[in-house]
């Protein structure tokens, strides 16, 4: 196997770069679907059931994405090493690595779970419960921006060739192809 490409996009673009445009995308997709939204439940009044359950949710939602990204995994029933910690002793977070390689669609499905699996039903509720189209709104904003560095690796692996490997390295995904014999 070769390598064709190393895809590392905190290397390639900077985690300040990446984190800037996640927030502005996520704002951006809050605003551009509020308004929809807002127009279509004209009439309805928004429920409100405090701050603390709506920063409650919003503090398990990126583990909540994280976890989506190992649903395709399990289900193909890939080797997954996961490893939790405690950032600062408040927050909980974990780091996973797959020890197997992953097809060109596995992957591709793996970096669109949480897009498939929060983002989509989040907005398909807001559609269902006027009330709370808000709260919904803003869950499927913030996936969206946490979904920015996903959307960048889905780009880099619908470039690669067809019958590719792809394999988690160390900082991110080598992309290896079949080593033709001359």
């Amino acid at each position: 196997m070769n390598c064709w490409k190393t895809v590392n996009i905190d290397k390639d673009f900077g985690l300040n770069r990446i984190y800037l445009i996640s927030f502005l995308t996520g704002l951006l997709s809050f605003l551009m679907l509020y308004i929809p939204y807002s127009i279509f439940h004209g009439a309805h009044d928004v429920k409100d059931h405090g701050f603390l359950p709506l920063v409650v949710i919003l503090f398990f939602l990126p583990i909540l994405h994280r976890m989506m990204h190992l649903l395709p995994l399990i289900l193909t029933y890939k080797k997954v090493k996961v490893k939790w910690k405690f950032k600062r002793r408040l927050y909980p977070t974990f780091h996973y690595r797959c020890h197997s390689k992953l097809s060109k669609r596995t992957s591709i499905l793996m970096a669109l779970a949480p897009t498939l699996f929060i983002t989509l039903p989040s907005l398909s509720m807001g559609y269902v419960f006027p009330n709370y189209f808000a709260y919904f709104v803003l869950f499927a904003s913030v996936n969206i921006g946490l979904s920015f560095p996903d959307f960048l690796y889905i780009n880099h692996f619908m470039r690669a060739p067809k019958q590719c490997i792809i394999e988690n390295a160390k900082d991110g995904y080598d992309i290896l192809i079949q080593r033709k014999n001359a």
